[in-house]
């Protein structure tokens, strides 16, 4: 299947009840495949006149307690930053997918990594953060979608899922998970049906300054549980690895076959790459760089440089932390990569 409609029909089996989107390239086909199969299915998609509405249109239904998700890719996923500030300072569980495509302004519809800051430290106003989840392939977009509701609605917080335009239009074999039989447990959505109830309002509007107080520090220690509990990473061939490689997403698969490379001309290196890109990986990247064989980290990106500054926390000084990237939509080969690496052995 294509990453695209892999995401929607994973979406569907994951029990679906809204989406609301807007089309832009490259994710256009996941809204094309929800309104070809919503006739055979019990979800409510809306085509919004832009992604400001989409995105509040999420936060509604968010609030009344339904499963629901938008897609978007990255000057789309701009105007939703708003939105997404208040759906966190809110509390509410939703899905939120970016295709990203190379940037700034209007960009390219190439594949990028240009939006790694905007996602994993929160590109709104406010002290939030949103779980983000950086798929590597069209199963592993199957696979966070699931992951992605599930945390949503285990923490009542948005989830960003980080793809970008390469996995989207890709095609690869794929196992569709079994339909899930979704039963919601929302006692606090404002369905209207709960005339017994204690009062609830659901909001990010607090005057008192005590207040807003509260509801941050609310979050802040919701943050915390979740760096404790869902980090996410693989690794490969790190154990002897004197150089090691960071990358997510494509990056990562380009990266792994530069590291065979390297290991056939006898050079040890290993790949670390991060799943949750927030919460960062960074102890498991702290107790790697503290073997003494490891000479030095090096991240590739499709950026100027953005996850290699969480990489740079994490060592903490322990090794030299270098970086290669390439912008505007150009991926970069394992040849290159390789390359790259090499001229830090010199």
């Amino acid at each position: 299947m294509k990453g695209n409609e892999a995401l929607a029909e994973a979406a569907i089996r994951a029990g679906l009840q809204g989406y609301f989107g807007y089309p832009i390239t490259p994710q256009s086909e996941v809204i094309e495949y929800l309104a070809r199969e919503e006739p055979k299915h019990n979800y409510v998609l809306i085509q919004a006149e832009s992604e400001l509405a989409a995105v509040n249109m999420l936060y509604g239904s968010a609030g009344a307690g339904g499963r629901v998700m938008t897609t978007t890719s990255s000057p789309g996923f701009t105007l939703m930053q708003e939105g997404i500030s208040y759906i966190a300072c809110t509390e509410l569980p939703c899905v939120l997918v970016n295709v990203v495509r190379g940037g700034p302004g209007l960009g390219t519809i190439q594949p990028s990594q240009g939006d790694y800051f905007q996602a994993v430290k929160g590109g709104g106003h406010g002290d939030y953060n949103t779980p983000v989840l950086g798929p590597n392939s069209v199963q592993e977009m199957i696979d966070h979608v699931y992951l992605a509701f599930e945390l949503a609605d285990k923490y009542l917080t948005p989830v960003v899922i980080l793809s970008d335009g390469a996995i989207g239009q890709m095609m690869e074999k794929v196992t569709l998970p079994e339909p899930i039989p979704y039963k919601p447990n929302k006692p606090w959505a404002t369905t209207g049906k709960t005339a017994d109830r204690e009062r609830n309002i659901l909001t990010s509007l607090f005057i008192q300054s005590e207040a807003m107080e509260k509801r941050n520090l609310r979050l802040q220690e919701k943050y915390r549980k979740i760096k404790e509990n869902e980090v996410r990473y693989e690794e490969y061939q790190i154990e002897d690895a004197e150089i090691i490689v960071t990358a997510y997403g494509l990056c990562s698969r380009i990266s792994k076959k530069a590291v065979e490379l390297g290991r056939e001309a006898g050079i040890k290196m290993g790949l670390f790459r991060p799943i949750s890109l927030w919460p960062f990986p960074s102890k498991q990247i702290e107790e790697i760089a503290s073997g003494d064989q490891v000479k030095f980290f090096i991240s590739i990106e499709m950026n100027a440089g953005q996850m290699v500054e969480d990489v740079r926390l994490a060592v903490c000084g322990k090794k030299p932390v270098h970086f290669y990237g390439r912008q505007g939509g150009i991926v970069p080969t394992p040849q290159e990569v390789f390359n790259s690496i090499k001229e830090h052995l010199k």
